[in-house]
């Protein structure tokens, strides 16, 4: 199994599209396709917001990773955020999900990051174990949103 792993950039934005519709899809997540190209080409145009990454098998894109940045007093510096992850479902269960989280730790020791947060439905215990099993662990405390901007 050969995986590899490229950034993405504005001129990939169609491919980086499709496969968060595919993903929003999947995990039943609202999807405008106007709203959410605005937002990609303002997160795929400056890397002060963060990184996305394609996954790619041999000549075939399968999935990407959203890696947001953001900054913690409590965990002493730039820390990072999962923002997305998919993988096609006929690549699932064969390791890809577990070396893409690997990837993910190696670009976060590169831009310092100090910690690496994602968050995963309660009614996904594959996706859970398989973030337990890559050394997340629960947090004594539970995320909330608060939406600013109802178009969100």
């Amino acid at each position: 199994m050969n995986i590899n792993y490229q950034k993405a950039a504005i001129s990939d934005l169609t491919l980086v599209l499709e496969l968060v519709e595919e993903f929003h899809e999947t995990e039943n997540l609202g999807f405008d396709k106007n709203n959410v190209r605005d937002v990609l080409i303002q997160f795929l145009s400056n890397e002060f917001f963060g990184q996305t990454w394609l996954i790619w098998q041999e000549d075939e894109v399968i999935g990407y990773i959203i890696l947001t940045l953001g900054y913690s007093l409590e965990y002493r510096g730039r820390d990072a955020f999962v923002d997305e992850f998919y993988l096609r479902p006929q690549h699932r269960g064969q390791g890809i999900g577990t070396q893409t989280l690997r990837f993910a730790e190696e670009i976060c020791h590169s831009l310092g990051v100090q910690a690496l947060h994602l968050e995963v439905d309660f009614e996904n215990p594959k996706a859970q174990r398989l973030y337990h099993r890559v050394g997340y662990q629960k947090h004594e405390r539970f995320l909330m949103t608060k939406l600013l901007n109802r178009e969100a």
